[in-house]
């Protein structure tokens, strides 16, 4: 009896200093610079921030719970989307960013609009998906090519935006600048409720399809998606190398029944040279854990698209680093020599 007593004893002790342990564990908070919440930047966010949390408390993996990397918070915050989220991660005012690749490269660099502007600590942690650049009209309204553009009221995107760097790009080289057009600096669902309204005529945003805001838009009031001839798809593709050929297809969005060329740019997560190489691996490995599939594949569609097996590709000709924590996680499970 006595001896049972004592083991009763040793069995509550120990789940007593399991208990404090899992209560005295301090959490670490890890935030990811997104984009608009009528994007596709924000839920893909969400998805992964969820993937990777593990809070302190948590159910363990194996018994249900969640894979992520022990005591991580990580939280997907609304921004302005690449060119803030890499000047974020740079300067160390978040931890993580999605960005589109062209926008990486410059940033990276300091070349074009970031001339002598380096972000130097900038790495790779995955490649996502391809975001599709939207050029969005009225119902019923047409272009019989980008240089219509001129002295029109056209959405360039949010100011901090890669879309915005790449669209004012393309335009240039079809005679539409600034000075030309009526330009207007708002996000996505600004940019859907002006059109809709009649402020505007035209308006760009390059994101994973489909985009909530014009979900809504094409069910509302209706809308048209500009198709990009071969011609304009081949000299974007040379104006910026990143911009390859896409097809929005058909049906994805409500009245616009043909399928839709356009350009389209990889989404990158990136983060700072300066965080720890085993977090990143930690965080690496639960992005990529099995259970991750369900999150992404029962959130937003470009989830489905978000895979271990093209995690790296066009990295190694990026010309931006991979994080050395996810380099080894790569080289672990066999994707990456």
């Amino acid at each position: 009896m006595k001896t049972t007593s004592l083991l009763i004893a040793a069995a509550t002790g120990a789940a007593l200093l399991a208990a404090t342990a899992v209560h005295a564990q301090t959490p670490s908070f890890f935030r990811i610079g997104t984009g608009g919440a009528g994007g596709t930047y924000f839920p893909i966010g969400g998805s992964i921030a969820n993937a990777i949390s593990n809070p302190p408390g948590s159910k363990p993996c194996e018994d249900g719970g969640s894979c992520g990397v022990p005591g991580l918070i990580a939280i997907a915050q609304s921004t302005n989307a690449s060119v803030q989220n890499n000047a974020a991660v740079q300067s160390g005012e978040l931890e993580a960013g999605m960005t589109a690749a062209d926008t990486l490269l410059a940033m990276y660099k300091g070349t074009g609009d970031f001339e002598g502007k380096a972000h130097d600590k900038l790495r790779v942690l995955a490649n996502l998906f391809p975001e599709d650049l939207h050029l969005v009209l009225p119902k019923g309204a047409t272009l019989d090519g980008l240089g219509d553009l001129a002295g029109k009221r056209v959405g360039i995107a949010q100011a901090g935006s890669g879309t915005q760097v790449a669209v004012l790009q393309m335009l240039e080289a079809y005679g539409v600048t600034r000075d030309n057009m009526e330009e207007a600096e708002l996000n996505n669902s600004q940019s859907a409720d002006r059109l809709a309204d009649g402020q505007l005529d035209a308006y760009f945003y390059a994101a994973g399809w489909p985009v909530a805001a014009m979900v809504q838009l094409s069910s509302t009031k209706g809308m048209n998606l500009y198709s990009f001839s071969e011609e304009e798809l081949t000299k974007i593709n040379e104006i910026i190398p990143s911009y390859i050929p896409s097809t929005i297809p058909g049906g994805v969005y409500e009245g616009v029944d043909n399928d839709t060329m356009t350009p389209a740019v990889s989404a990158m997560l990136v983060v700072s040279a300066d965080q720890d190489d085993d977090l990143i691996y930690e965080i690496t490995k639960a992005l990529w854990n099995d259970n991750t599939r369900k999150l992404l594949d029962n959130g937003h569609a470009k989830g489905k698209q978000i895979r271990p097996e093209t995690a790296l590709a066009g990295v190694a000709g990026l010309g931006v680093p991979l994080h050395p924590g996810a380099e080894r996680f790569y080289k672990e499970a066999g994707l990456l020599e």
